[in-house]
């Protein structure tokens, strides 16, 4: 089975590698995959998902079974288009889950597109890209 896994991943976490690394253990493929707003899409914006791209592919050169994509289209669309079996998404707590549980019925209902859930690791529940861009931003760490 394959699983689509999607985010902006600005940028790509110890709380997403998580994620990725369990879903390896479920599935056989994992394609993660970075959203591009097509209505923001600028120069700028391109080489950050370029760059992210690279440094997901490097976390995972030595993984067959991930693979990493960028798209401007809608996720469901992705799945279709990719024969891929269904989302897999982490939360880390009941906001997450209510952002999440909007997309997935609109997936659901219009696409058939089945959503699974990874509650978050306990340790890294309090990951978030946000914190991660600020302490990247004034030099804390590289990633």
């Amino acid at each position: 089975m394959k699983v689509l896994f999607p985010g902006s991943f600005n940028p790509f976490t110890i709380g997403h590698k998580n994620i990725v690394d369990r879903a390896c253990t479920l599935f056989d493929k994992v394609v993660i995959a970075i959203g591009v707003n097509s209505e923001k899409c600028h120069d700028a914006a391109d080489n950050r998902v370029e760059t992210e791209m690279e440094h997901i592919k490097a976390i995972y050169s030595d993984n067959p079974k991930v693979e990493v994509i960028s798209y401007t289209t809608l996720t469901a669309q992705v799945v279709k288009q990719m024969g891929i079996d269904c989302i897999i998404r982490g939360i880390r707590n009941t906001k997450d889950l209510e952002y999440e549980d909007e997309i997935t019925r609109v997936n659901y209902t219009f696409f058939g597109v089945e959503t699974l859930y990874l509650l978050a690791d306990p340790k890294l529940k309090e990951v978030s890209s946000t914190v991660a861009r600020e302490l990247r931003k004034y030099g804390i760490v590289d990633s």
